[in-house]
């Protein structure tokens, strides 16, 4: 078969050509690649018989949300997913780069099963960058405890109208502290966090959510370990004993997450094991989770059933000016 070429291929193929290289050009005379990599973060589900045997959940088809799930901002990515169960139906809060103001919102998708996911809304916008939006329940109201990285301290929202109207409490702790991870145990209050780095775990304590915050005598409990130090998800119990997710860093950001069991948790005294399943998350090699996978929500349903929001990352390289 012979190759037929038109005029109207030539002169759109010219013209591509000349819109590639003037983009180019552009580009080079401003100090912005015309071709860039873009951060390809999205969200899928996972399943298992534990938090620490998960894959990818059967009949879903992942990810569940990505950039192109938003509708009301334009999006480069989500991350950081965290969720609840509240009268039947399944609330999920993440991080959406809104490319429009270079920083993140905090948005919201509903579920009726867990599984099958529909994007609702932002629901929470602030002048500094949002991300790792901690949610949970507690004497029957909604807390959310996002990332403020910006704003030098660690922040308390609640729900004025549980799931989209969120408003400030108060600062937790100041200071720069990154993915803020809280668990009430044994009748405290525990806030596991980083200081703006990927190979510190510092750890605090209080009595009350809403009260004096202190620092643990052994905090930081990691230090000088990127492998295990940055938190990596909500903290569980499991079978009695709390589990706490670390995203390792080393020797990239969050390329897998590991899980570690706390096998002593008092106002004096802190130990932990690492699980023998690790990491229970890494990159597949292939699709939206191919390079990495940083982040980890899981929920029991069942004695035999756990279901977990996951994060995975793919790079993409993208055409065009990015300002």
């Amino acid at each position: 078969m012979g190759l037929k070429i038109t005029v109207k291929t030539v002169v759109l193929t010219l013209g591509f050509i000349a819109v590639f290289a003037v983009g180019i050009l552009i580009g080079k005379l401003r100090g912005i690649p015309f071709i860039h990599k873009q951060h390809g973060y999205s969200i899928g589900i996972y399943s298992g018989r534990s938090p620490f045997d998960l894959q990818p959940a059967a009949d879903v088809e992942n990810p569940v949300l990505s950039a192109k799930s938003v509708t009301d901002v334009p999006a480069e990515f989500v991350a950081d997913p965290f969720m609840l169960i509240e009268d039947d139906t399944w609330y999920m809060f993440f991080e959406v780069m809104n490319t429009s103001t270079n920083q993140g919102d905090i948005g919201l998708a509903v579920s009726s099963d867990g599984f099958n996911w529909t994007y609702k809304q932002i629901v929470l916008d602030e002048p500094f960058h949002l991300s790792y939006p901690y949610v949970f329940k507690w004497d029957n109201k909604f807390y959310m405890i996002p990332e403020t990285l910006q704003a030098d301290s660690v922040r308390l929202y609640e729900a004025l109208d549980f799931p989209l109207n969120w408003s400030f409490v108060k600062e937790l702790i100041t200071g720069e502290y990154v993915d803020s991870s809280i668990l009430h145990y044994d009748e405290q209050w525990w806030l596991f966090t980083s200081k703006c780095r990927n190979d510190v775990l510092h750890l605090f304590y209080a009595k009350d959510l809403t009260g004096a915050w202190t620092e643990h005598p052994q905090s930081p409990i990691i230090l000088r370990d990127a492998n295990i130090a940055r938190p990596g998800g909500r903290v569980v119990i499991y079978n009695g004993q709390p589990v706490r997710f670390t995203q390792d860093c080393d020797p990239d950001y969050g390329i897998q997450v590991r899980a570690f069991l706390i096998t002593k948790l008092t106002t004096e005294s802190y130990q932990e094991e690492e699980v023998p399943m690790n990491p229970v998350l890494r990159g597949s090699g292939s699709g939206w989770n191919a390079q990495r996978m940083h982040h980890i929500d899981p929920h029991q349903m069942d004695d035999n059933q756990w279901i977990a929001c996951v994060d995975g990352y793919k790079q993409v390289i993208a055409f065009g000016l990015k300002f």
